[in-house]
């Protein structure tokens, strides 16, 4: 990432600032007071970096903001995509990169706003060259993983890309079979495409205040709650809509986002609710835990304690501070 935090960027106008955290830690309310605060300077536009809230139709289950959230300030990169299309974290660059210019072009603060952490890293570290899908060496691994089982194909990256391997969870086999992959196509780890990427990422000058908790009990409280809340307002119809349409299944990306992931198997293996809200909230714990080792890795953040009592004040201070 580009230092925001080195002297000669200070003195450059901020392109944008980023609210990151686990979910849950609170980055939709802070971003609304942040983007309210900013009204006297012209005011700010939100730009989602979440790879759930851009598919249309799946509103309860990825806690989208309501109604009057999205109307209160302009948002970008919500109810984009059909749930049968997918997105990737070069996709999401591009479309940041230009967000981020039409904002400030209108006077306005671009604020980023999620918790995708692997789309931030693309913004601000930049893309590589990295292959495109080989189907047939997909299809060996894909054959692999039913042989052997995902956790074993996970240990085997473990030993090559020992960096990738630790923040990807032991069963996602969409990422585990893409990182093998790149590695058998050409001998050489995501994590070396990544760190070739560096050298050409753009020069942003964006600061990153991360909301992270420093008692993971209240994360996991708010986790739980959460998902509670999503069951009570009807996140199974929701599930049951999307698998009435025919023509998606649970291996899409959209269908393997935290939460529909275990609803879809749930309804499947006629699971009780009270299960499938157990399995869902044990899922965006681990989902949680992935994102705040992701976070830890990114030294020019400004973090903010999400469980303090004077969290909000704290991510205001930080961006005016960033802003001046």
């Amino acid at each position: 990432m580009k230092a925001s935090n080195a002297n000669d960027a200070q003195q450059r106008p901020v392109d944008a600032i980023a609210i990151v955290g686990p979910t849950a830690s609170g980055k939709t309310a802070a971003a609304l007071a942040l983007a309210e605060n900013l009204q006297p300077q012209g005011g700010a536009e939100i730009i989602s970096v979440d790879s759930a809230l851009v598919y249309r139709g799946m509103d309860i289950g990825t806690a989208k903001p309501s109604r009057q959230e999205l109307a209160a300030v302009p948002h970008h990169l919500i109810d984009t995509l059909d749930p049968l299309q997918s997105y990737s974290a070069a996709e999401f660059a591009k479309d940041a990169t230009g967000l981020i210019r039409d904002i400030r072009a209108r006077g306005k603060t671009p604020l980023l706003v999620g918790g995708t952490m692997l789309y931030l890293k693309a913004l601000l570290e930049g893309l590589n060259d990295m292959p495109s899908a080989n189907p047939d060496i997909r299809a060996q691994i894909q054959q692999e993983a039913e042989q052997l089982g995902w956790p074993t194909l996970h240990a085997r990256l473990a030993q090559v890309d020992p960096q990738t391997a630790a923040r990807l969870a032991p069963g996602d086999s969409q990422r585990i079979g893409r990182a093998l992959e790149v590695w058998t196509a050409t001998g050489q780890t995501l994590t070396s495409f990544h760190q070739s990427a560096k050298a050409q990422a753009p020069d942003w000058h964006m600061p990153v205040i991360s909301l992270e908790p420093t008692d993971r009990g209240w994360l996991h409280q708010r986790i739980a709650l959460r998902f509670e809340q999503m069951m009570a307002a009807g996140f199974l119809d929701e599930v049951r809509q999307l698998k009435a349409r025919g023509d998606l299944h649970p291996d899409l990306p959209s269908m393997r986002c935290v939460g529909y992931r275990q609803a879809w198997e749930g309804l499947d293996a006629g699971w009780s609710e009270a299960e499938i809200c157990e399995r869902g909230i044990f899922a965006t714990r681990q989902l949680a835990k992935r994102q705040i080792t992701w976070l830890r890795s990114m030294t020019d953040r400004v973090v903010v304690v999400a469980d303090a009592t004077d969290a909000l004040p704290q991510v205001l201070q930080a961006a005016i501070d960033t802003l001046h």
